[in-house]
């Protein structure tokens, strides 16, 4: 290598980001391994972004700002023009909204110069931008060092689908000719299959390699490609990127890998959509039917029987537009919720999901719940189904909840239920008794208030969100299950001041709005006290300082 070349080039890309491009950058000047060539490629931004950039690439020789003459919509143009002018044997690639770790370099480079890969991976946290907490994207295939020749020794890897986790050697990507596809989105998933199936050698480090900011709550209209799925045109470049993969696939000899890659799309791209669909309205259901049934139909039979059952019913529901059911099945998707009714069939002692027996051999095979032993498998397991059916303002900061209990398997004895609403802000529990009545064999319904006003909060307050549970208990057994609120409704706030020597809070009953679906309880400490507190309570909150807090308020008590 020729002196002044740089051992790593690493393209930051960026459009309309003028806030955030520093932090990454400065995240990549931070670098362990110095030695690198840092290519800002700009999308063509129309705020401040062409002079932060600038004014980047003047304080630090390393820096390169290249600008696109026109916006290309995506991430794909940006990074194949940096890669036409990046100079290092070794690339990689940043968005600006995220950064790299300070070691990421010097480790991904260790592990080429070690052997001769075609590229090297790590482990990427995700970030959540609300709350600061951290948690490893696909931890078990990034859990140990391990060198593969080939995605064949590990086709789980389709789901670490990131081209931003990744080193990659220059000379493999030229040899494949290997370029990002442009003027679509999901570009990622078909760049990182076709270099999971060209490359010869590659190794995984357990090692962060990436934190990749996350913001749960942000404005759709904002929001990340990957967040803004009320988009049809969204669904759509999902779908033909699958597309694409299946041609690569097939054209590249790979064609035994296609159940995995179905599974991969089955489990993780169309499970994304699926906890959105309770609140999506007709017109949008019948469209998005309209674009993943035909591709839905030609994926492998063996991968749709790796998935849980409650996927499976989702799934046949939609390739039979039946989209009235397919909302009730979306509902508390992980969750072991139970549907509404479930059909035996005396004709061939088998029970399905619904109100009838399915009328053709696929849709029985994908409905059919009989495996999962609904009237035989212990109670605390049992699939019941808990729907707040009505929500009121009650006095002061009370709600009164009307709660419709499914009990599908019969499971429940004849007659009322004694029943208890669960709720824990802190470490502290606040329960409510209640009944539910019999409506009809296997429904079940009640009323109950809950006064948040008498929630026992820790002496510095609390801040979070919590979700109602309710327990019923049968034959000595206890059962717990979520409580699944109305897909809209308005949220009810109030502002409660708690015992004496507690800051108030403001209390939010909610919908949580996208899967599961459960009833949501927000506090949040308010007043001039409150700013003080919380970040003591934080403070405190921590491991070492748990013996302080408990001795505070015995003292306060």
């Amino acid at each position: 290598m020729s002196a002044g070349t740089p051992d790593v080039s690493v393209t930051v890309i960026v459009y309309n980001d003028a806030a955030r491009l520093p932090r990454a950058v400065e995240s990549l000047r931070r670098q362990t391994h110095s030695a690198i060539e840092i290519v800002i490629s700009d999308d063509h931004s129309t705020d401040a972004t062409p002079d932060v950039a600038r004014e980047l690439a003047a304080r630090d020789p390393r820096i390169v700002y290249l600008r696109l003459g026109e916006n290309s919509g995506g991430c794909s143009a940006p990074r194949n023009r940096a890669l036409d002018v990046a100079r290092a044997p070794y690339l990689m690639f940043l968005d600006s909204d995220d950064e790299l770790p300070e070691r990421a370099v010097e480790v991904l480079l260790a592990a080429h110069r070690a052997r001769d890969l075609d590229f090297a991976m790590g482990a990427v946290q995700r970030v959540r931008v609300d709350n600061g907490h951290r948690t490893t994207w696909m931890p078990r295939l990034v859990a140990e060092r391990r060198t593969l020749d080939g995605i064949e020794a590990d086709p789980r890897l389709f789901f670490e689908h990131l081209a931003t986790s990744k080193m990659y050697a220059r000379a493999f990507l030229d040899r494949h000719g290997l370029r990002f596809p442009e003027g679509i989105h999901y570009e990622d998933q078909l760049f990182s299959a076709q270099a999971y199936c060209l490359a010869r050698r590659f190794t995984i480090v357990p090692d962060p390699v990436y934190l990749w900011y996350v913001e749960p709550y942000a404005d759709a209209r904002t929001a990340s490609i990957s967040n803004q799925r009320h988009r049809l045109d969204n669904v759509r470049d999902r779908v033909h990127v699958q597309r694409l993969i299946d041609a690569f696939l097939s054209e590249s000899g790979h064609e035994a890998l296609r159940e995995d890659k179905d599974f991969k799309f089955l489990k993780h791209d169309f499970r994304m959509y699926a906890g959105d669909l309770p609140y999506r309205d007709e017109g949008w259901l019948s469209s998005f039917a309209d674009i993943v049934v035909p591709y839905l139909d030609t994926l492998s039979p063996g991968a749709y029987a790796r998935l849980p059952r409650a996927e499976r019913v989702v799934l046949q529901l939609v390739r039979d537009r039946r989209l009235s059911d397919l909302r009730h099945a979306a509902r508390g998707l992980g969750q072991a919720v139970a549907p509404r009714r479930i059909t035996p069939d005396p004709a061939d002692g088998r029970t399905y999901w619904g109100e009838h027996v399915p009328d053709t051999g696929r849709a029985r095979r994908e409905l059919d719940l009989t495996d999962l032993e609904l009237d035989t498998r212990p109670f605390f397991t049992a699939l019941l189904r808990h729907e707040i059916t009505g929500i009121e303002r009650g006095p002061g900061a009370s709600v009164d909840l009307t709660v419709r209990t499914y009990d599908p398997a019969l499971r429940l004895p004849v007659g009322p239920q004694r029943a208890t609403l669960h709720l824990s802000p802190g470490r502290r529990r606040l329960t409510v008794a209640f009944r539910l009545s019999p409506v009809r064999p296997g429904v079940f319904e009640g009323r109950v208030r809950l006064d948040l006003a008498s929630a026992r909060l820790p002496l510095h307050g609390f801040e979070g969100v919590r979700h109602p549970v309710l327990r019923l208990r049968h034959q000595g057994q206890t059962h717990t299950g979520i409580l699944l609120a109305p897909p809209s409704f308005p949220s009810l706030t109030a502002r409660v001041p708690y015992r004496a020597g507690l800051v108030p809070h403001r209390v939010t009953v909610e919908p949580e709005g996208h899967d599961p679906g459960r009833l949501q309880v927000r506090w949040q400490p308010v007043g001039p006290t409150a700013v003080v507190l919380a970040p003591a309570a934080r403070h405190l909150a921590g491991p070492r300082l748990r013996q302080a807090r408990k001795l505070a308020t015995a003292v306060l008590h």
